[in-house]
């Protein structure tokens, strides 16, 4: 299980209360988490470095529609610093206003990736329109706030307890194998006795064979490399930082492998140790 967290924290989350990252948040710091609902991601990182919130938790790659890029570029330009992370498998339920039948139902709101998660739901009903919406969790609070009993929403167990809503449908996406990855952010840095995963960002020189030493410096070790993501420099086209995330002890031939790539690198910046919260114990 994901490491929880005894003090009571406020962490801000992108999405309304009952989103998929209030239920990642419960995962990581307990079911009685006070959550700070951001409208925006960029919102989110500015609570947590302003002390709004006293962390920020940030849906980082889903296993389906791949990495969240823009939140990947925040890392490098935040002050904030990685000390967790868990995986949430998503469940997208159907969900209506009480008394609601199916098919009753004409039109269902939710976030574009939730809805394209689902094409096999509507495709099955072409009577029902699919509606983009900001957030899951935000379409289930404004249905059941004013929405007419022939509108449904796409959201969490959790909105609906949260909201009043009646679920019609659960795990109606169309892979289960559905999961997203967070990452919890502090403006201290964690522990790093207790850390086997480290998550750095680098840029290299221009030149030939740079990549391949960079890397070589973690394989000559025997160092794993749980992912590698390159993103666009801006300002300077055709040049790419390269995020990696690295599993082990922090220490010993680890940190030999970040002193060996800090010399080869133009710009170098561990962005957090942390426990791997993917790999959980039985």
């Amino acid at each position: 299980m994901a490491p929880h967290y005894d003090l009571m924290m406020m962490v801000a989350i992108q999405g309304e209360q009952g989103a998929f990252s209030h239920e990642a948040a419960r995962e990581l710091a307990g079911p009685d988490v006070e959550v700070f609902p951001c409208p925006s991601f960029e919102a989110l990182f500015a609570a947590a470095v302003s002390g709004k919130a006293d962390r920020a938790l940030v849906p980082i790659e889903n296993s389906l529609a791949g990495s969240i890029h823009e939140n990947y570029d925040r890392l490098w330009t935040s002050p904030l610093h990685i000390v967790a992370e868990t995986q949430l498998r998503i469940r997208h339920c159907l969900i209506v206003r009480p008394g609601t039948s199916v098919a009753s139902i004409r039109r269902v709101a939710s976030h574009p990736v939730a809805l394209a998660q689902c094409r096999r739901f509507f495709a099955e009903r072409p009577q029902i329109e699919a509606v983009a919406a900001y957030d899951t969790a935000g379409s289930v609070k404004d249905l059941l706030r004013d929405g007419p009993a022939s509108q449904a929403a796409i959201a969490s167990r959790l909105a609906a307890e949260f909201y009043g809503g009646q679920i019609l449908l659960e795990e109606i996406e169309d892979d289960p194998q559905n999961y997203t990855r967070f990452l919890l952010l502090a403006r201290e840095p964690g522990p790093v006795d207790a850390a086997s995963k480290t998550s750095i960002v680098f840029t290299l020189k221009n030149e030939p064979g740079a990549l391949h030493r960079a890397l070589g410096a973690f394989s000559l070790r025997g160092v794993d490399l749980a992912k590698i993501e390159s993103r666009p420099l801006r300002g300077r086209p055709w040049e790419y930082a390269f995020y990696l995330d690295v599993l082990g002890d922090p220490r010993g031939v680890t940190r030999e492998a970040l002193d060996e790539l800090a010399d080869l690198a133009h710009e170098l910046r561990v962005l957090g140790s942390y426990p791997d919260g993917l790999r959980k114990t039985a």
